[in-house]
């Protein structure tokens, strides 16, 4: 049986309350550890990444690491569309609506300056499907990218299938603390 979007949404916030913060943490270093290794981590400049809620992949270090030797784009939610901001520090960094922190940096306008995006996600699927919260903003933003798109999340957080829409774009990979668990092979 198919489970409807909102019952994954609901089935994924269950397993995520049985999971401490520490674990996560471990969790979230592994992943990001082995996506350094990716040659497509390696040869892009811009990357699109996503500061963190407690309840994702943490990528707050991530972001700051990388922001020394990459350019480092991260969304803000703007009415119901993400701008693209880059990452200039902890420092520029302002608490959203949402309980996100966003850059006040400038705002990157030509988009298809981003060579890899990773994007988070409440489940994806192993046919490259996405849930997100349900608000829509990364369905309206993916359609604009080119990048190689990489889906991450915790390996509990894959489902058997995600229902799909016409605007839905799947996934160029998804990972997990284990590595890559798909690979769109178009």
């Amino acid at each position: 049986m198919l489970l409807t979007k909102q019952q994954i949404r609901t089935h994924i916030a269950r397993k995520k309350k049985q999971q401490n913060g520490f674990q996560l943490s471990q969790w979230s270093v592994n992943l990001l550890k082995k996506l350094e290794e990716h040659p497509r981590f390696r040869q892009a400049k811009t990357l699109l990444l996503y500061y963190s809620l407690p309840d994702e992949v943490q990528t707050h270090d991530f972001v700051e690491r990388w922001s020394k030797s990459k350019q480092i784009i991260l969304p803000v939610v703007k009415g119901d569309e993400l701008e693209l901001r880059q990452y200039t520090g902890k420092q520029d960094l302002q608490k959203s609506s949402y309980n996100i922190y966003e850059p006040t940096g400038k705002e990157l306008t030509q988009v298809n300056e981003i060579d890899l995006a990773l994007i988070p996600g409440v489940s994806f699927d192993l046919q490259g499907n996405r849930l997100g919260r349900g608000k829509g903003y990364y369905d309206r933003l993916l359609p604009r990218l080119r990048s190689y798109n990489i889906g991450i999340c915790f390996g509990f957080q894959i489902s058997e299938a995600i229902p799909t829409e016409t605007f839905d774009r799947p996934m160029d990979e998804i990972w997990t603390e284990n590595g890559c668990v798909y690979v769109n092979e178009k």
